[in-house]
């Protein structure tokens, strides 16, 4: 296992984690292996933005085990910095993981999305991956976490995607910290939702220019307010720090 804290890139208040999805998996292995839950993010400009209003959020990126660039906006915060960073997506990294889980008999688990839907999400997985054992779900609503937490810790998976944006999935994992059993868990947003049917994906286009919030947003108009203004303030903030440091 190589020391991955040596591709850390400082962006802004937080260290991310500059691998390829290759390395990211291999992380993961070492990760899963350990006696604790541990925790990967895959950190977009929107957190950048909570997190400077929510402490708690922000502490939490800083204790994540893993933290990939996922968002066009922050592979281009740190090409500004003077980085060539590639982009790690949630739901590209959470189907990977998912892939190693069965190939490697590790049980997993999904919290997250509305009923149908993870219900949708968990047939149609086990239908592309056939070997993949979900020894539980449960939707992302419910008033009692602590029955969530004691679901998980009967169950015991070792790999666990939780899908209910942020900064409530990142809390969730987080909270189960000290009450689960060792797993790896790994927060994916609105991943179940595109496994599900429920929303389709943008196409491999989009996907490889990074415009997939683009795509999302011009069919679904309402995401507009959750991109802007937080993309072009981040990306102001990360300007005015480079010319900062250029001075």
């Amino acid at each position: 296992m190589y020391n991955y804290s040596m591709k850390q890139i400082e962006l802004m208040g937080f260290n991310i984690n500059a691998v390829s999805m290759y390395e990211a998996i291999e992380i993961s292995r070492y990760l899963i292996d350990l006696d604790k839950v541990t925790h990967i993010i895959t950190i977009n400009p929107e957190m950048y933005e909570i997190a400077n209003e929510d402490y708690e959020f922000a502490q939490i990126i800083r204790w994540a085990d893993l933290v990939v660039p996922d968002g066009i906006g922050i592979t281009l915060a740190l090409r500004i910095m003077g980085h060539k960073v590639s982009r790690l997506t949630g739901i590209d990294l959470g189907y990977r993981l998912l892939k190693e889980a069965a190939a490697n008999g590790i049980p997993v688990a999904f919290v997250g999305a509305k009923n149908h839907v993870i219900e949708n999400a968990v047939k149609n997985l086990q239908s592309k991956i056939p070997d993949l054992n979900i020894v539980y779900y449960h939707d992302g609503y419910f008033d009692n976490p602590m029955e969530i937490y004691e679901g998980l810790k009967q169950a015991s998976p070792k790999l666990i995607l939780v899908g209910m944006g942020a900064p409530y999935q990142e809390k969730f994992i987080n909270n189960a910290k000290k009450i689960i059993n060792p797993a790896l868990m790994i927060g994916v947003g609105g991943s179940f939702d595109v496994w599900a049917g429920e929303v389709k994906r943008a196409p491999k286009i989009y996907q490889k220019l990074g415009l997939e919030w683009l795509y999302r947003t011009l069919n679904e108009p309402y995401r507009i307010t959750r991109i802007f203004p937080a993309l072009p303030l981040f990306l102001i903030r990360v300007i005015n720090k480079r010319l900062g440091e250029k001075v």
